[in-house]
């Protein structure tokens, strides 16, 4: 059979093995000789991922581009499935010879389905719940003490208001408080004492804004 190959795509059959070495078993790199569809497979590794072997006929992709005739563009990663339900990740290279006609076809097909498993199973371990309650945020508070805590979740439930201090009304600063309160943050001694002085009132103030917010709800 080599010796009615063309030239060319004899030049390429080493690339045949090369790819599919570099790629792994679920790799099956296929050259077709498109003079021939129904005996086009001149070379092939990993051909037990279709079970084709060499002397094969094109498949019913290669037949139908045969048939439409549209060489201008490769086809790069589309998906196909094989009988017994396994995904394969493919790509078709189109091989010209020195007057543009085409003469063979590069098929790349990658097994995927194993990886579409692991996928799977990645999804379901880091899916989250994003209509839950708690936490208020994305971003977690941890530190190597609990005045780091406290001092990160007051930071950040300020610069969520976005306005300095100095320039906030009573209301805001009440808002803050209760939104404090209810990240917990007063459960940690001395905050009382820490939020006042952020917020440039008393402690006293701190406690009658607590009453106020405890009243109301």
């Amino acid at each position: 059979m080599s010796d009615n190959i063309h030239p060319i795509l004899k030049n390429m059959l080493p690339m045949v093995e090369g790819i599919a070495s570099t790629f792994g078993r679920n790799c099956e790199v296929v050259l077709h000789d498109v003079s021939n569809p129904q005996s086009s497979i001149i070379a092939i590794a990993n051909g037990h991922v279709t079970g084709r072997v060499i002397g094969g006929p094109m498949s019913e992709y290669g037949l139908a581009s045969l048939r439409k005739g549209d060489f201008s563009k490769h086809k790069i990663n589309y998906m196909k499935k094989t009988p017994d339900g396994r995904i394969l990740k493919s790509s078709s290279i189109f091989i010209k010879d020195e007057a543009n006609n085409l003469i063979g076809f590069l098929c790349i097909n990658f097994d995927i389905s194993e990886l579409i498993v692991v996928k799977n199973l990645m999804y379901d371990f880091i899916n989250v719940d994003e209509n839950q309650d708690y936490p208020q945020d994305d971003s977690e508070s941890y530190g190597s003490s609990v005045n780091d805590v406290l001092s990160s979740i007051v930071s950040k439930t300020l610069e969520s208001v976005g306005k300095p201090v100095a320039f906030m009304s009573k209301e805001e600063k009440v808002n803050i408080v209760e939104m404090l309160d209810a990240k917990g943050v007063f459960l940690i001694k001395g905050a009382i004492d820490y939020v006042a002085k952020v917020l440039c009132v008393s402690r006293y103030t701190i406690y009658n804004y607590l009453d106020e917010i405890r009243v109301n709800s």
